[in-house]
């Protein structure tokens, strides 16, 4: 990319409306400004215009047979059973990311402290390429909308895209350093939040870029939401702010993750001082606060465990109740009641919590944590329905396959696994 492309990114576009949240003092802040004059280059939002946001049909997912990896012996610091059927282990220090290709769910790519990343075949476990050129870990990884582009990101800020068939790369970008990166879910569209506070937005692979300039202080995290016109993101300063993609272009403590509800019309942050916060996409207002000490007295924490240390680590929605998942660094899962704004379920884990994931069409919640097991829970009744375990080591990601058959998990061991789940409810 030209260097005046950049530049011309990073030019003051003002977004049409900034909603700015603030603590609990349940306060919106609606800022009109002057948009400026146009973009005399090739307009990002006017070419969102032509792009076709509905939904497409999906497609059979590949029904290749399993390969049984033998069982060698287990080293490491958590011995024990291998429940895994596939694990890849070209990476050489700790995997820190994984996501799977959301056409077929036969692909996973992956990133590590190595500075590598693979995409590879769920199946056997077997290299498709490797997404050459990163001089740092990568951090975040992730396939389009469509499955034909995956994108990598290192921690220094240099990101890349493939074409998937052709194992190509089309495009490749050094922002500053990284700390989330995400693709529109409908469109050739690729978003990231930096630590200078900009949220950057391109078109892959041309290249067209605007910046949505936030606080001066990192954009921590961020998602777009559900009707793919807006993103919500969230900045170490505690606030969060709603971009509209197609018009905008252009105190607690800090944020670390952030979710909406199918519909887009709630968003949960959580933050490091272990608060989740429950907000109006439409409003802005703060509609629900879920502190800690909400929860009963917590159960005595394993051995060696720092239970001063805590934070909000992971969090979502269920798609078929009033519930949401918040999971905390101290181990603790906790289903909020969104009707009645009350705790519903408390379940602890031994080690801290990593992240979390609904199953879709479900009220089962995995989790993954840092003594290297995946658990299933339900949130109806808060039972620990199974667990998985294989890894030596914490796991530090994981995703879920559409039809909830497969969890691909990345862990500081230096591998990635993939478990078939099995339930006898289906």
């Amino acid at each position: 990319m030209e260097s005046e492309s950049e530049s011309g990114a990073a030019a003051d576009t003002p977004p049409l409306e900034t909603l700015s949240f603030h603590g609990d003092e349940e306060i919106i802040e609606v800022v009109e400004l002057d948009p400026g004059p146009p973009d005399p280059a090739d307009d990002l939002a006017q070419e969102m215009e032509d792009v076709d946001f509905e939904e497409e049909e999906e497609e059979e997912g590949n029904e290749e047979g399993w390969v049984l990896e033998p069982q060698e012996g287990v080293v490491g610091s958590m011995e024990g059973p291998d429940d895994s059927e596939v694990t890849f282990a070209l990476h050489s220090a700790s995997v820190f990311c994984v996501s799977l290709d959301p056409k077929t769910n036969t692909l996973a790519v992956t990133g590590g402290e190595d500075d590598k990343a693979f995409v590879w075949r769920l199946s056997d476990g077997e290299l498709l390429f490797e997404c050459a050129g990163h001089k740092d870990s990568v951090t975040c990884a992730g396939f389009s909308h469509d499955s034909t582009l995956v994108a990598t990101g290192d921690m220094s800020g240099l990101l890349k895209v493939w074409q998937v068939d052709t194992k190509e790369e089309v495009w490749s970008f050094e922002a500053g350093d990284l700390e989330w990166m995400e693709w529109h879910p409908r469109a050739p569209v690729l978003l990231a939040g930096t630590a200078d506070g900009n949220t950057w937005m391109w078109k892959v692979p041309n290249g067209d870029c605007k910046t949505f300039q936030g606080p001066n202080c990192p954009a921590t995290c961020g998602r777009v939401l559900p009707d793919g016109k807006r993103a919500v993101v969230g900045y170490e300063d505690g606030t969060i702010r709603i971009w509209d993609l197609k018009q905008g272009m252009g105190g607690s403590g800090p944020l670390t993750c952030v979710a909406a509800n199918q519909d887009g019309s709630l968003i949960l942050t959580g933050s490091v001082d272990c608060q989740a916060k429950l907000v109006s996409a439409t409003t802005g207002k703060v509609v629900g606060v879920f502190r800690p000490e909400t929860v009963a007295s917590q159960p005595s924490l394993g051995e060696g465990e720092e239970s001063e240390s805590n934070s909000v680590e992971s969090l979502g929605f269920c798609s078929v109740m009033p519930l949401a998942a918040v999971g905390y660094l101290d181990g603790t899962l906790a289903i909020y009641d969104l009707a009645t704004q009350t705790l519903r379920h408390q379940c602890q884990h031994q080690s801290g919590i990593v992240q979390l994931l609904w199953e879709a069409g479900t009220a089962v919640v995995y989790t993954c944590s840092l003594d290297g097991i995946v658990r299933l829970w339900d949130a109806r009744t808060g039972r620990l329905l199974t667990d998985y375990r294989g890894h030596t080591a914490e796991i530090l990601d994981f995703a879920l396959s559409k039809d909830a058959s497969l969890v691909v998990t990345t862990s500081g061991d230096h591998k990635a696994k993939v478990f078939c789940v099995q339930r006898p409810d289906r």
